[in-house]
């Protein structure tokens, strides 16, 4: 067995002049490392190839770099023109559609109500019925009564059987009352409609008025002189029985009494009477 690198193997064929240790490698001066083959990575410092161990051949090739070059141009203007415009015509087509996702697009069969032109032949708005009011119903005018009429009046029903104006005097030649203007003479039937006796007086129980709406009482001392029983002076009148008297009323020359009125009396809910002339 023999040491690698021993003085045997180092020994030269026969014939040949040997060679210093150092012959095998170029002579560079001390401290500095040869500079490395092309294709080979540079040596450490203090390492050194295997002795005997051939220097790899730098392979050149000056043709591939170009070639490479070329080919890559081509690539790039074939190709890379093709996508350029596919990205831009895909960038406008998204902007397209994106600016226009945000506007409703018009339809044409879709219109709205208010842009329908107005029909001609449309009817007219028919006009409004007035409201039909209920005009409340007029309160029942009171009867009137007349010359003849019957009118219930408290106690008693009156009737007017005549009125005469103009009388100065009223009485007989030595018993008489003058009249301070004229007398108007209401000759009057009174009838107890009741179940009992009542009393009837003419002086407080009726009054005239005229147009003016004034009112007069009854003059009792012309009715003693006017009646020739004294009738319409305190007469006790009994159920369904009746009394025919005179009542007076000094009023102003040329006045014309319009009512005369029936007075229902305090003790009775019964509404005066009133017989117009």
């Amino acid at each position: 067995m023999t040491t690698p690198y021993g003085p045997a193997q180092n020994q030269p064929p026969t014939g040949q002049q040997p060679m210093p240790p150092t012959a095998q490698f170029p002579q560079v001066p001390a401290g500095q490392v040869p500079p490395p083959a092309p294709g080979q990575f540079p040596q450490q410092p203090g390492q050194f190839p295997p002795p005997g161990a051939p220097a790899p051949a730098a392979r050149k090739r000056p043709w591939l770099i170009p070639t490479l070059i070329g080919v890559g141009a081509f690539v790039v203007l074939c190709c890379g023109g093709s996508m350029v415009i596919g990205l831009v015509s895909g960038d406008d087509k998204k902007t397209g559609v994106s600016a226009s996702s945000g506007i409703p697009a018009a339809s044409p069969s879709i219109s709205a109500p208010a842009a329908a032109a107005p029909s001609t032949s449309a009817p007219a708005p028919a006009k409004p019925e007035p409201a039909k009011t209920t005009a409340a119903p007029a309160p029942a005018k009171p009867k009137t009564f007349g010359v003849g009429d019957k009118v219930r009046g408290g106690d008693f029903e009156f009737t007017v059987n005549g009125v005469k104006c103009g009388i100065s005097q009223v009485g007989s030649q030595f018993l008489n009352t003058k009249a301070q203007g004229t007398f108007c003479k209401v000759n009057v039937t009174v009838k107890n409609v009741t179940k009992s006796a009542h009393t009837f007086h003419a002086d407080g129980t009726l009054s005239a008025q005229d147009a003016t709406g004034r009112e007069y009482e009854a003059d009792g001392e012309a009715g003693i002189y006017g009646n020739s029983d004294g009738q319409g002076f305190l007469d006790e009148i009994n159920p369904g029985n009746s009394v025919k008297a005179n009542v007076y009323f000094d009023v102003p020359k040329g006045t014309k009494l319009k009512t005369i009125t029936f007075d229902a009396g305090l003790f009775t809910f019964a509404e005066d009477a009133v017989v117009t002339l």
